[in-house]
């Protein structure tokens, strides 16, 4: 009956571990080893309470606390995934190292870099055969996956996105892929909980750029963002800069207007001017365009060939992406918020047709400054919003706060327990001419 029970609280903490997660539990080849050993350990606890009549009190201990199990078998499994890992590296590290005329381009940022990356795929495949790390790959095993499966003799240019929310983690990153063009898309307190300051993500993410090489380097950086303006960048590659307000910037976007089908713009470069429509919303978004507009014409890809792709592109999934679901008009900006990305959001949301409704949990991960953030995003609502529909009471408590400061109507104000609750209240109220944007996803444990 003991036993039976420490199978069971053992079993439960794995399916709890992925309860709140918003993906499906997918068994990979590592959970299963660890699922092995978990249950090896059960038996070896069984079998020693049985033979060598082990104390009761200590193992109902263990029966409560099956998290031990858990802190155990990593314990026990680190050494042989981390040789593995190091293996599957060592693999994908020779494979890319013998494409010697591969172009590699790496991006970082706090924020922009998948919505970054697939814009410069989209780009840049107009003329050169390109790969790209899919969806969020942008960790050391997921580029080794991507490089494994996916690199192809034929490539030109390898696409690689690199995410950090440790110190450290860009310049390994940087050492194993080597690239000669490096994008930072722009710094800001994302992850602020795990990196401890502002400085030191400024640090880290600069190290795109000072990690690249003198002799064929290129730096492309975001001459908006107020950190990246100030870093004095140590590497003396060379730089090549965007932004929408900084009139110094090598390639500036002006003339900026949104419609319910796109956006508009144009990009000034020395005496050039270059006029672009794009399905993609959003001053991000154009600054995201204007970093792939600059590596490509880096690498010699026509103004023609530029049109043509930045017209054409896709819109990125979940990042301010325009779409109709069950009749209604959505502005689908769910993956993650950060404070600059949302204020974007917003005036992107003034400029739609209708009644104009916001769904959000608000933001997490931004350290001891969470509650600051949140409550300034409450705020920016005021000019932006007619109806504000907040997900979890005691997660947007900040957000209700901030909408208290400017005298928002509080009768316009929802406040729900589930995301479920929260498009009930949008279908029976909304109509197809009305926009609603969905602000930040988090899973239904966050929303409390």
């Amino acid at each position: 009956m003991i036993g039976m029970s420490l199978l069971l609280s053992v079993m439960y903490r794995f399916q709890n571990q992925f309860h709140i997660t918003i993906k499906p539990l997918v068994l990979t080849s590592r959970v299963k080893r660890q699922l092995f050993i978990s249950f090896l350990l059960v038996g070896l606890t069984i079998f020693s309470f049985i033979y060598f009549r082990l104390d009761f009190l200590w193992l109902l201990c263990l029966t409560l606390s099956p998290w031990l199990y858990m802190y155990l078998v990593g314990w026990l499994t680190y050494p042989f995934e981390k040789a593995i890992q190091q293996y599957y590296i060592h693999l994908g590290k020779k494979r890319l190292y013998a494409q010697t005329d591969l172009i590699k381009i790496g991006i970082t940022g706090s924020y922009g870099k998948t919505s970054t990356k697939n814009i410069i795929h989209s780009i840049v495949r107009e003329e050169y055969n390109a790969l790209m790390t899919p969806a969020s790959y942008n960790t050391p095993m997921g580029i080794t996956m991507t490089i494994r499966h996916y690199l192809k003799p034929i490539h030109q240019v390898f696409i690689c996105e690199m995410g950090a929310d440790h110190r450290g983690e860009i310049k390994r990153l940087m050492k194993y892929v080597q690239p000669q063009i490096g994008v930072v898309t722009s710094i800001g307190p994302q992850h602020l909980l795990t990196f401890g300051s502002l400085e030191n993500i400024i640090a880290e993410k600069m190290q795109m750029i000072e990690c690249l090489p003198k002799e064929n380097g290129l730096g492309v950086i975001n001459l908006d963002n107020p950190y990246i303006r100030q870093y004095k960048v140590k590497n003396k590659v060379p730089l090549i800069s965007f932004g929408i307000q900084s009139k110094d910037a090598d390639y500036r976007a002006v003339k900026i207007n949104y419609t319910a089908t796109g956006s508009y713009f144009t990009v000034i470069h020395a005496q050039e001017e270059v006029r672009f429509h794009t399905k993609l919303l959003g001053e991000l978004n154009i600054m995201n365009i204007l970093s792939g507009i600059v590596v490509s014409r880096h690498l010699g890809v026509s103004w023609k060939s530029l049109q043509r792709a930045v017209a054409n592109m896709e819109q990125v999934e979940h990042r301010l992406e325009l779409k109709k679901m069950n009749g209604y008009r959505f502005i689908d900006d769910a993956f993650n918020a950060n404070p600059i990305g949302a204020k974007i959001s917003l005036e992107v949301l003034s400029m739609m047709p209708g009644k104009r409704y916001i769904i959000t949990p608000g933001m997490i991960d931004l350290g001891k400054k969470q509650d600051e953030y949140n409550r300034e995003f409450g705020k920016q609502m005021k000019h932006f919003v007619d109806e504000v529909i907040l997900v979890g009471p005691k997660q947007t408590k900040a957000i209700q706060e901030g909408l208290a400061e400017m005298n928002f109507d509080s009768e316009h104000i929802h406040v729900y327990q589930t995301v479920k609750e929260a498009f009930s209240y949008v279908y029976e109220h909304a109509n197809e001419h009305d926009t609603i944007l969905l602000e930040n996803d988090l899973p239904e444990a966050f929303s409390r």
